[in-house]
C-alpha cells in the first residue's frame, strides 16, 4: 500500500468513523426545555465538536491500524474469502 492509497484509506475510515462520533453525547434544545430564537427544536444545545474531532481521530487511526494489520502484515484481502455467490 502506497502512502496516497493509505491516506485515502485513513480519510474514508475517519468520515465513517465521524458520522459514528456525531450523536454521542448530544441533548436536544427540546430535551433541556431551553431554546434559542431562529433554531429548531433539534438543534443541539453543545456539540462538543473539537472533542468529537479527536475522539474520531483516535478511534479512525485504531481502525486503520487493524486494516493495515490484516491487510499488510498478515495478507489477507478481498480474494481470501469464499464467494457467497456460487459460480462467481
Amino acid at each position: 500500500m502506497g502512502i496516497i492509497s493509505g491516506l485515502a484509506i485513513y480519510f474514508i475510515i475517519w468520515w465513517t468513523t465521524l458520522f459514528v462520533v456525531l450523536p454521542i453525547g448530544n441533548q436536544s434544545q427540546h430535551e433541556s426545555g431551553e431554546r434559542a430564537l431562529g433554531t429548531a427544536d433539534s438543534a443541539p444545545i453543545n456539540a462538543r465538536m473539537g472533542f468529537k474531532f479527536m475522539l474520531t481521530t483516535a478511534l479512525a487511526t485504531v481502525v486503520f491500524v487493524i486494516f493495515y494489520v490484516v491487510t499488510q502484515v498478515f495478507g489477507l484481502g478481498p480474494d481470501d474469502f469464499p464467494h457467497m455467490i456460487p459460480g462467481t
